[in-house]
């Protein structure tokens, strides 16, 4: 991986773990989804119109399809995720989320995309994974809890975390074949893929404008927050994609939770911190082997 490709890596690391945060405090459903899509589409939209001008005309049924099915697995991915943060801690959900979804994309581009990976890579992939693992909260996951409160709502993160985690793989295949492949403008992949999500998550808002608008003077913080700020990660992990290999930029991702470990468990309280430092360790190491390999 190029220092270059390394560099816009690491920024959408900090900036994803910053509005996933920003979603947890939100504690919202897909109406907050819907919030954070039309934020997104007006706040974007200058920069949206001047590449779908240039590009959109060239799109064929291919563009046009990956597009759909890209829009749709964001949209479920969000949601479920959403979910996990409401029925489970985020340092549960996020790890095993972000751990489960670069392993299964990273084999997933080897052999769909025909990409090759070094013994180095490969030792990468598994330290970022086992460092995810570590700060999801380690052996712990699989102890049972004294407490069957507490049992029950961390494995209900570990349901949503892996669910969330199978999705993260399927869009991260679907949109780096759209980046490296047909070549598809990255900023536009976003932006028209917001587009058509907002066809799926307007019925939450229309079904029950009162309830919408109250949820809004609630959530609009934090919705703004991450209408800005997600999609300028996400972007940047996709013009990562054109330069290096999917499997190993889809792991090298997950430097993201070294931000989440350690704002995210000092501002909700969530976790040993100290298993959360070694498990952060591991994915520093990893992503520096993801880039030598």
């Amino acid at each position: 991986m190029s220092p270059g490709a390394l560099a816009l890596v690491l920024l959408a690391g900090l900036i994803h773990a910053s509005w996933n945060i920003a979603a947890k405090k939100a504690g919202g459903d897909s109406r907050f989804a819907a919030f954070t899509g039309l934020v997104l589409l007006v706040v974007w939209a200058p920069l949206g119109i001047w590449f779908g001008i240039a590009e959109l005309p060239r799109w064929g049924w291919a563009e046009w399809l990956l597009l759909c099915a890209s829009a749709l697995l964001h949209t479920i991915y969000y949601i479920v995720l959403l979910r996990g943060y409401r029925k489970a801690d985020l340092t549960v959900v996020y790890p095993l989320a972000r751990g489960s979804g670069p392993l299964l994309s990273s084999l997933a581009a080897i052999v769909l995309l025909g990409e090759h990976i070094s013994a180095l890579g490969l030792a990468g992939i598994a330290g970022v994974v086992g460092g995810v693992f570590l700060i999801a909260g380690g052996p712990g996951l699989w102890r049972a809890s004294h407490d069957p409160a507490q049992r029950q709502r961390v494995r209900k993160g570990m349901v949503y975390g892996l669910l969330s985690g199978a999705f993260i793989a399927s869009y991260t295949v679907v949109d780096g074949y759209a980046v490296k492949i047909l070549l598809m403008s990255p900023i536009l992949v976003d932006y028209m893929g917001c587009l058509l999500r907002m066809l799926v998550l307007a019925p939450a808002l229309l079904r029950d404008p009162a309830a919408a608008r109250v949820l809004w003077k609630r959530q609009w913080k934090y919705a703004v927050f991450v209408g800005v700020v997600s999609p300028v990660s996400y972007v940047l992990v996709l013009y990562a994609m054109q330069t290096a290999p999917l499997s190993h930029v889809a792991p090298a991702r997950e430097v993201s939770m070294l931000f989440a470990a350690l704002i995210g468990g000092h501002l909700l309280g969530e976790g040993d911190r100290t298993l959360r430092l070694i498990g952060a360790a591991c994915i520093a190491a990893g992503v520096m082997a993801l880039a030598l390999g």
